[in-house]
C-alpha cells in the first residue's frame, strides 16, 4: 500500500507552515489515486453492474483514508449533481477537505457520476465491515466528559491502517491533564486493552467514551484486570488500601 502520508491541508496552508514538499506528495498521490478509481470502474463495468472486486486494487495502492479523502473531494466538487445518492453525499460532508480551486479539481474522479456512485457505496460497505469504532458506539458530550477510569475510542484517523482493529481502538484512561474537559494540558496516559501497552496519547486522539453495551467480552476481561490492579497498587495509609 502506498505509504505516502496523507497531507490535510491545502497548498496556501503548506506554504505557510513551510511544508510544500509534504502537500506535494500527498497531491501527486492524490491525483494517482483519482486515476485508479477511474480505471478500475472502466475496467470493471460492464455497461450495466460494477464488479463488486473493482475496489480491491484501489485500495491496496492508495489505502482506506486516501481513497475516502479523493471520493469526498470528488463529492464536495460535484455537490450538485443530483446523481449521487443524498446518503452518499451527507457521508462526503463528514470529511474536512480544504478549498483550493487551483487543485482540488485535479483530484476530482471523472467518471460517470452513476456509475461512481455505486463505487462510493462499495467504499463505505467495505469501511463498515471493518467493524471500526466510531462516535456513533459513543456516549455523551465529549468536549465536557472526564476520561478518568473509561473505556476510550482511539480514532482511526489517528491509527495507521495496518493496526485498524478494535483491539487497537479501546484504551483504559487512567489519569493525565487530558483526562479533565477543561484542563490545559491535553495528554492521557492509559493502556491499550488489546494488547496492554501503556503510553500517553492526546485528548483529541480519541473519538469519545464508549457505551457499555458495544464493550467486547475479552475487552471486559482486561478492563477488570486493569482496573483490579489499580486497587491493588493503591496507596495504603494506615493499614488501609485508599480508594
Amino acid at each position: 500500500m502506498n505509504d505516502t502520508y496523507l497531507y490535510p491541508w491545502g497548498a496556501k496552508d503548506a506554504r505557510r507552515r513551510n511544508e510544500i514538499a509534504l502537500w506535494r506528495e500527498s497531491y501527486r498521490a492524490n491525483v494517482a489515486c483519482r486515476q485508479a478509481i477511474e480505471d478500475a470502474i472502466r475496467q470493471n463495468f460492464d455497461g450495466m453492474h460494477l464488479s463488486s472486486d473493482c475496489l480491491k486494487s484501489v485500495l491496496e495502492e492508495y489505502g482506506y483514508k486516501r481513497t475516502a479523502w479523493v471520493l469526498a473531494n470528488t463529492l464536495h466538487e460535484l455537490k450538485s449533481d443530483g446523481r449521487f445518492s443524498q446518503s452518499n453525499k451527507l457521508w462526503a460532508e463528514r470529511f474536512y477537505i480544504p478549498a483550493d480551486p487551483d487543485h482540488n479539481s485535479e483530484f476530482t474522479v471523472r467518471s460517470h457520476p452513476a456509475v461512481l456512485d455505486g463505487f462510493v457505496d462499495l467504499y463505505r460497505k467495505a469501511y463498515q465491515d471493518l467493524g471500526l469504532f466510531g462516535p456513533e458506539h459513543c456516549t455523551g458530550d465529549r468536549s465536557e466528559q472526564d476520561f478518568t477510569g473509561k473505556v476510550l475510542v482511539l480514532s482511526p484517523d489517528t491509527l495507521k491502517e495496518s493496526c485498524w482493529r478494535q483491539e487497537d481502538q479501546l484504551w483504559y484512561a487512567h489519569d493525565g491533564f487530558g483526562c479533565s474537559p477543561h484542563a490545559r494540558g491535553r495528554s492521557v496516559r492509559c493502556t491499550c486493552l488489546g494488547d496492554g501497552e501503556m503510553t500517553r496519547w492526546n485528548r483529541s486522539d480519541f473519538v469519545g467514551v464508549l457505551k457499555e453495551e458495544y464493550l467486547p467480552d475479552w475487552a471486559l476481561e482486561k478492563l477488570a484486570a486493569l482496573r483490579g490492579q489499580e486497587q491493588t497498587d493503591a496507596p495504603a495509609m494506615g493499614g488501609m488500601t485508599m480508594k
